[in-house]
């Protein structure tokens, strides 16, 4: 099923259940994929819907942290309904050793030895994870990896 479609879908739906909360954050996730469209002048890809999506997630992640240690529980409910929200439209998630598979592969394939060489791992494993991981911790696995 289309993205858009799926996401107008589940817009309607709820509307009529009066969620209010879900309504909020979709009309927040059509606003920053049409805004993006809007600045390239052409409609996305499904690649570039999804790094939308985790960037969503990670600044939602980010303002929880920000919000719980400024001990603003009732901001902190907000950013976590959004975030779950967000999270129901990107894909399943990749487990851990399913990323460290996708890092060894990616080290292999950059022919990295050292940290010095993260950026070409990186650059590899990236779209590859977009979406279905997070990838600042993927960063620091494949630092580990590299280090050791």
């Amino acid at each position: 099923m289309d993205f858009n479609v799926k996401l107008n879908k589940e817009m309607t739906n709820a509307a009529k259940t009066k969620d209010k909360l879900r309504l909020s954050a979709i009309r927040m996730i059509k606003a920053a994929l049409h805004n993006k469209e809007i600045e390239l002048m052409r409609p996305l890809n499904e690649t570039e819907i999804m790094q939308i999506l985790s960037v969503m997630t990670k600044q939602r992640k980010d303002s929880i942290e920000q919000f719980t240690k400024g001990d603003r529980m009732d901001l902190v409910e907000k950013e976590e309904a959004e975030l779950k929200v967000i999270q129901e439209f990107l894909p399943q998630q990749l487990s851990e050793e399913e990323i460290e598979e996708l890092i060894k592969k990616a080290i292999a394939e950059a022919g990295a030895v050292s940290v010095k060489d993260m950026g070409k791992v990186m650059k590899i494993l990236m779209p590859q994870i977009v979406g279905k991981a997070d990838g600042k911790v993927a960063g620091e696995k494949v630092k580990a990896i590299l280090s050791s």
